[in-house]
């Protein structure tokens, strides 16, 4: 494998700096100082901008104004979004957005992907929740009537379903495979509730009653929805990686100005041994997003699935930002307990990436069923 980033991909990775070189933390909502909702909508001006910059069009082919490029450019843009939270369903738009251009139809794939390219569409994905607020064990399943399919069933967890345009909902089958169903925000048979993340985001519990999906917005195809849940789950871990280096970055900046005894405290064996045991987080977080999204992008065959190297950055992941936000808070003392400062908004996003599409014991589970089911060479 190589990890060396093309031209296109670092050229995506500056036009990224660049639009978010405007961006503060501090500008983001404290959801410890905002009563439910931070917000109505995300960052629509922001969102804008990342339109004009093509950023949301870089995994769509060209006849569908993308730059044809894969999951690891995905991922380097997600990386410098994470690093001043931006408020925008950058992963779940251009992933939604890249399945239909995967594996939808021509009909489908024309009458979405110019839209979204232009970020005049606003697609997410159904694909977080296991339980619902009663503890209830959530699912959608999908039945045939005549031409069209009718979704029933709930799930929970759905990132700016509020106010995206299309969710999109893999369903059950009776003949048990998974189908990914394009569900318009406004249908009859649909109603969200609001809930409410760590990080002061809206989320949804989506409940569908006999929602009609024309077979036109459907996509049947075997592996689309563990292609497109592996995507969701590895542009997290970028996430995650974007965050932690952005929170290394202000201990590092903030040790070093604080001094006691005289001394920078960054120059005291034990805030160096703990600045440097983050350090090794984050560059084994970062070799193991590079290897899932590698193995997105190319299709390459390896002694497990691809879903087994997913699961393995998602571990180093969740475990990884946690271990470094609660060590950032540890070194930054009480200032890292004012709300002023924006370390805080760092550590409520970390929890939240954390257990997004699972916490580091679900991806061990699934890596153990997986090794279990294959013999490794």
């Amino acid at each position: 494998m190589d990890f060396t980033f093309t031209e296109e991909q670092q050229a995506a990775v500056e036009a990224a700096k660049a639009v978010f070189a405007d961006v503060a933390a501090d500008g983001v909502p404290s959801p410890a100082l905002t009563p439910g909702a931070v917000a109505d909508d995300f960052d629509r001006a922001l969102w804008g901008k990342l339109a004009e910059a093509d950023l949301l069009s870089l995994l769509l082919d060209s006849e569908y104004e993308g730059a044809g490029l894969d999951a690891i450019a995905l991922c380097l843009v997600l990386r410098e979004s994470a690093k001043v939270l931006a408020r925008v369903p950058l992963l779940e738009s251009s992933a939604a957005a890249y399945a239909v251009g995967t594996y939808g139809g021509a009909e489908l794939k024309q009458r979405i992907l110019p839209r979204a390219a232009k970020g005049e569409l606003v697609l997410t994905v159904a694909a977080n929740g296991r339980t619902g607020h009663d503890g209830a064990e959530l699912a959608v399943t999908a039945r045939q009537d005549g031409t069209d399919w009718l979704l029933d069933g709930a799930q929970t967890g759905v990132p700016w379903a509020q106010n995206a345009d299309l969710i999109v909902v893999p369903a059950h089958t009776a003949a048990g495979g998974t189908v990914l169903a394009l569900v318009p925000r406004v249908t009859e048979g649909l109603s969200l509730a609001d809930q409410y993340s760590t990080s002061g985001e809206r989320l949804a519990e989506l409940h569908l009653y006999a929602v009609r999906v024309p077979a036109g917005d459907l996509i049947d195809a075997d592996g689309a929805w563990e292609w497109l849940r592996n995507l969701l789950a590895t542009g997290t871990c970028a996430l995650a990686l974007g965050l932690g280096e952005g929170v290394l970055g202000m201990t590092s900046e903030y040790t070093s100005k604080r001094e006691q005894f005289g001394f920078p405290v960054a120059t005291f064996q034990a805030v160096a041994v703990q600045s440097a045991d983050r350090y090794i987080d984050l560059r084994a977080m970062e070799v193991t997003l590079w290897q899932a999204a590698w193995r997105i992008a190319t299709g390459a065959s390896g002694a497990l699935p691809a879903s087994g190297d997913v699961a393995v950055a998602k571990i180093w992941a969740s475990d990884g930002v946690r271990r470094v936000v609660q060590t950032a808070q540890h070194l930054h003392g009480g200032f890292g307990s004012d709300t002023d400062y924006p370390l805080h908004r760092y550590h409520a996003w970390a929890k939240q990436l954390e257990l997004s599409l699972g916490p580091a014991a679900a991806h061990e589970e699934a890596l153990g069923e997986l090794l279990a089911a294959h013999t490794l060479g």
